[in-house]
């Protein structure tokens, strides 16, 4: 494995997740936001769907209630309809496009991000992430379009209904499923981030049989992902241990990650969760061909599925990526290791409260003890360094580059494996090497560290 670069080369404002920015700032002021709305309806129109109606959820932050005023506005101003959700996950919003009998969704979030930024993500009608395609055309009609241009009026005008039951309906189908989980004596820290999750995880969790700690459950609009959540497992690791828990259970901003620990404070990362639920679907005949992971997922999870006859296809990194192989290998499970779990059978976008209940039910139904599975997956030790470069495209497309990954391929035939990838969002290129053989892994990432310092300086 080589370099990776994303599809999403000829888009400018949206992002892997969306289009985000500092909130009040560039693509996040209520005036940009309100013109995305409006090139969202002219795209559904394009594809038929006429007064088109959008089921729009947000997360906790501070501007969300600004942002979503804004995108309701443009929405409205440009015919369609809007239902607003409230505060609800992101797989909540996806939960209602597909079975609210809407024509899209729209999600105001930054996801894992810092409370001072926001983002708008959409769906299609059946709750999944528009392609790379879909979000060039509406960059397109946002760029194009003239501000005079699709003003209806009269009764063409949108309108606002009211869309908070399709949360209290999301919660339903997840406390259904809880409900199937035969042990529920076990005890369980809950770190809702300050995030969305806060508004329905006390309901899901309502009859649990073991003692429940809820952690992260009072949001503010700032201190969403602030020290807790799933960027910060030290939170939800340390209050497990004191707390005598069995197991911890961490959701991000917008609850499509979760993240897990062991009573000993030890992480269970989306690895580990799909080695879990790939064998669990695979023993009901439910997987499919096998399950995807990205480039970044662990060699230990091929070789330990590999147990089981389970192949692992692998993708670049973003949940959109892995739902596109998923759907071209007719795999039923996908993720990534930061805990980004689509599980199709139950959810088209990836769900943080419905993989953590998934989880639940297979290690229950294995019959695995969840403080062994941190040492039963015996991870290869993985090296990853981050460059600033300020030209990566350059960089990326340089000879001497090629060499290099030529290079290190060969020192690592057989024993491990490495990828050079530009960041999406930073002036960054990311060396990961991974290799049972740590110095072999330190020794290769080094020579590529050189390398490319020697190309940077023979550029200047």
């Amino acid at each position: 494995m080589g370099t990776e670069e994303g599809t999403a080369g000829t888009r400018r404002m949206f992002g892997t997740d969306g289009v985000r920015d500092v909130a009040n700032i560039g693509m996040m002021t209520p005036e940009a936001v309100l013109r995305l709305g409006r090139a969202y309806v002219m795209f559904l129109e394009g594809l038929g769907y006429k007064h088109p109606h959008i089921a729009v959820g947000r997360d906790t932050r501070i501007s969300g209630a600004m942002l979503e005023s804004a995108l309701s506005a443009g929405i409205t101003s440009a015919g369609g309809d809007v239902s607003l959700l409230g505060v609800i996950p992101t797989p909540g919003v996806s939960f209602a496009a597909l079975h609210g009998g809407f024509d899209g969704g729209a999600v105001i979030s930054a996801s894992h991000n810092p409370a001072e930024y926001n983002g708008v993500k959409f769906l299609d009608k059946d709750g999944f992430k528009l392609t790379d395609d879909d979000e060039i055309i509406i960059e397109k009609i946002f760029e194009e379009a003239e501000p005079s241009a699709k003003h209806p009026m009269h009764g063409a005008v949108g309108r606002i209904f009211d869309g908070s039951r399709f949360a209290r309906e999301y919660v339903g189908v997840l406390t259904a499923l809880l409900e199937r989980v035969k042990k529920r004596d076990c005890r369980l820290v809950i770190d809702a981030a300050n995030g969305a999750a806060f508004s329905v995880v006390q309901q899901l969790f309502e009859k649990w049989d073991g003692e429940v700690s809820f952690l992260a459950k009072d949001p503010d609009g700032m201190n969403i992902n602030s020290g807790v959540g799933v960027t910060h497992m030290d939170h939800i690791c340390a209050e497990t241990v004191k707390r005598g828990a069995d197991i911890g259970i961490a959701y991000d901003g917008d609850t499509d990650r979760v993240l897990m620990c062991d009573f000993k404070g030890r992480v269970i990362d989306g690895d580990i969760m799909l080695w879990v639920i790939g064998r669990w679907l695979a023993a009901k005949g439910a997987l499919g061909s096998g399950l995807v992971a990205t480039v970044m997922s662990n060699m230990a999870l091929e070789d330990l599925l590999a147990k089981d006859n389970i192949k692992v296809f692998r993708c670049n990194v973003g949940d959109r990526y892995v739902l596109d192989v998923m759907r071209k290998e007719a795999c039923r499970l996908g993720g990534e290791q930061s805990g980004h779990i689509i599980a199709l059978d139950y959810a088209n976008t990836g769900d943080g409260l419905c993989s953590g209940v998934l989880f639940l039910m297979a290690i229950d139904e294995l019959g695995e003890d969840i403080s062994s599975l941190v040492d039963k997956f015996d991870r290869y030790p993985q090296v990853l360094r981050n460059m600033r470069i300020r030209d990566k495209s350059k960089i990326m497309g340089s000879p001497k580059l090629a060499e290099a990954i030529a290079e290190a391929q060969s020192m690592l035939s057989g024993k491990g494996r490495m990828l050079l990838r530009p960041s999406g969002t930073e002036p960054l290129v990311r060396i990961f090497v991974e290799s049972r053989d740590t110095d072999l892994m330190n020794k290769t990432a080094d020579m590529l560290e050189e390398r490319i310092s020697e190309i940077i300086s023979s550029e200047v």
